[in-house]
């Protein structure tokens, strides 16, 4: 095993980004760079051994920096998914942040974690080669209380798995939400429609949405719903039902309440990919996770020159539930000073052979 650092080169401002590569003795990889503590390869085999790469992305930073990047494989923060008309209330103080998606605030804002270039430490952990990023958030940062020292961890093991771990701290009581926004398609990225693929979700309810997918504030059960996917199902086979939760999404946007909310690593989501016979399963300590399955995707171009398209990935953000600071029965985002957010998620890959 091993893990290599290369320069990747300068963002518009003039600042340096690196690339990590984390390599286990069978071949399979990952590589990682500093801008937006962002996963750009994820190469790993199918039933017949051959590694392919299965997250979409980038061949440079110039296109990672661009308008229509859609979050590929980026850590997402301060504050993952949309908060309601982009304002929160904190200890009597009403906040008010960038309204970056219509009258909402979306994934940290205008310039969020994504955007934003960090310290990267690649070294050798027991569990296997790993690379520990470090992100300083100062006080009023797109608005939000508190300087912030935040650091994520991907590791890369001998068995397939990549996991992903986050802490971060303030100096003052602030609201923390961290995700990765990976873009997957396990037939290997540029191979068109994720339809065909097999989900599976831990999860009974979903939190309601409005047309313009912020929370209603309800919790509602899947049963009966095209968000039924507590037994295995093809994403496309309900996809385009016409059930008022589905058109506002235009598909799948939508938060998952998992079945354990406790804060110990936790089932949440399984995906088949038919064809080739390429397996995922997620673990997570967090009580929700987003399935979102690219319905917002525009033609695009991709690594190695392929073409991505509408629905050609689906994303699994494990999270805090969306606009929870505006609702005080979900679970809370609210971290006084001094104490840490922890978070870990477990993406583990096999085959239908294993």
């Amino acid at each position: 095993m091993r893990t290599d650092v290369k320069a990747f080169g300068f963002t518009r401002d003039g600042r340096q980004v690196h690339s990590y590569t984390l390599t286990q003795d069978n071949g399979t990889f990952c590589t990682l760079l500093s801008y937006g503590a962002t996963l750009q390869r994820l190469m790993m085999p199918d039933r017949d051994g051959l590694i392919q790469d299965i997250v979409l992305g980038y061949e440079t930073l110039e296109e990672y920096e661009k308008t229509g990047n859609p979050y590929f494989g980026a850590t997402i923060g301060r504050y993952a998914n949309r908060i309601n008309q982009a304002r929160f209330k904190l200890d009597g103080t009403v906040y008010q942040l960038a309204k970056n998606d219509g009258d909402h605030h979306l994934h940290g804002g205008l310039r969020g974690f994504d955007k934003v270039v960090w310290r990267g430490e690649a070294y050798i952990s027991d569990a296997g080669p790993s690379v520990r990023f470090f992100y300083y958030s100062e006080d009023g940062q797109e608005n939000y209380p508190g300087n912030l020292d935040a650091q994520v961890t991907f590791t890369l093991t001998a068995d397939q798995r990549l996991i992903l771990q986050y802490t971060a701290v303030a100096d003052q009581t602030t609201i923390i939400n961290l995700t990765n926004h990976s873009y997957f398609n396990l037939a290997g990225q540029g191979s068109g429609s994720i339809l065909n693929h097999q989900l599976k979700l831990a999860a009974d309810h979903y939190t309601e949405i409005t047309p313009e997918c912020i929370p209603t504030g309800e919790i509602k059960p899947v049963s009966g719903t095209a968000l039924d996917f507590r037994e295995m199902k093809t994403i496309g086979q309900d996809i385009e039902r016409n059930e008022a939760t589905l058109v506002a999404g235009q598909g799948y946007d939508h938060n998952f309440v998992l079945r354990d909310t406790s804060d110990r690593l936790h089932p949440c989501a399984e995906v088949n990919e038919p064809h080739l016979g390429r397996i995922m399963t997620v673990e997570t300590t967090l009580p929700g996770v987003q399935l979102y399955t690219g319905n917002m995707m525009q033609p695009d171009h991709g690594k190695e020159g392929v073409r991505y398209d509408r629905r050609d990935a689906l994303c699994l953000e494990t999270q805090l539930f969306p606009d929870s600071p505006n609702h005080s029965h979900f679970p809370s985002a609210v971290f006084e000073a001094g104490q840490p957010f922890h978070h870990q998620t477990v993406y583990r890959f096999k085959t239908d052979r294993d």
